[in-house]
């Protein structure tokens, strides 16, 4: 029991780990968020498709309500993203993450709308450390500048993006994990195929290789096996553990493009990696007493 546990803990890190890099690559790649988006979806659900096929995955669909269900993941999956590559463009990579995990604040408050789940007070609490964390990250709050505005569009990702890990959580038990990612990736291709007439792609060419990257190894890979995780823990679980991703991001950004953290960076990445020790440990403890 508690190396599978362990061994589940380790999935979802290392899906974090992959998920991080989308912070470097957003910033990186000189395209508009929506066409990143665009090109991103379409990829990673080209690679997705093939390994279903490979696989002998049902990619069939049970009901009506599952339809409506992957269409709402999907929405809320598409319009996460491209608030994030813009919270991204119009500030770093370290205040474009750690803006965007104030979603662990809005899971633990949301999830009891959405399951018999009852609000667990320890995740209130631990998800008010991480908010703490990103309060460090830009005191001095001012909307003129494009930082604070890269932080609300961080914060309003964050709300799609726990409103689509809620909605994907309840068909995890149903479909495959791969299937459920492919469905709201050809949503979100949908959604934005009319970029392709009013963005600027005219550099599609030289981004392809990054563009591949961001498709395969952060969504492709990173994301589906965020999806699979959620067999093995709670949507505020996951959530809270996967604030680490932040600080994965931080060090890619420093490593690969030189971006140097400042001193509430610091501080407010510790407050967010404690939160990640604390629900590791507390998570472990709750998997034994319900085996």
């Amino acid at each position: 029991m508690q190396n599978n546990h362990t061994k589940n803990l380790a999935f979802l890190l290392l899906a974090t780990l992959f998920i991080s890099t989308s912070g470097v690559l957003g910033k990186y790649i000189a395209m508009p968020p929506e066409a990143i988006i665009l090109f991103r979806a379409l990829f990673a659900a080209a690679f997705i498709y093939l390994f279903c096929r490979i696989k002998k995955i049902d990619l069939s669909i049970h009901s009506k309500k599952d339809k409506l269900s992957f269409l709402i993941g999907g929405f809320f999956m598409g319009a996460h993203w491209v608030t994030y590559f813009y919270a991204l463009k119009l500030s770093n990579v370290a205040i474009g993450m750690l803006s965007m995990f104030t979603f662990p604040v809005m899971t633990a408050l949301l999830e009891p709308f959405f399951s018999k789940q009852k609000l667990n007070g320890v995740h209130v609490l631990l998800a008010l450390l991480v908010l703490l964390g990103v309060y460090f990250l830009v005191p001095n709050f001012s909307i003129e500048n494009d930082e604070a505005k890269g932080i609300l569009l961080g914060v309003f990702s964050a709300l799609c993006y726990s409103l689509r890990n809620l909605i994907t959580k309840k068909s995890v038990t149903n479909y495959n994990s791969s299937a459920i990612m492919l469905f709201q990736l050809i949503i979100v291709s949908v959604l934005l195929l009319p970029v392709l007439f009013f963005s600027d792609i005219s550099n599609f060419n030289s981004q392809f290789p990054f563009l591949l990257l961001v498709a395969l190894l952060t969504t492709a890979i990173g994301h589906t096996m965020l999806v699979n995780s959620l067999q093995n823990f709670s949507v505020s679980t996951a959530s809270i553990i996967g604030s680490i991703q932040p600080i994965f991001g931080i060090i890619i950004a420093y490593i690969f493009i030189n971006e140097i953290p400042n001193k509430n960076t610091y501080i407010g990445g510790s407050l967010i990696l404690l939160t990640v020790v604390i629900e590791s440990i507390r998570s472990k403890k709750s998997s034994k007493q319900t085996k």
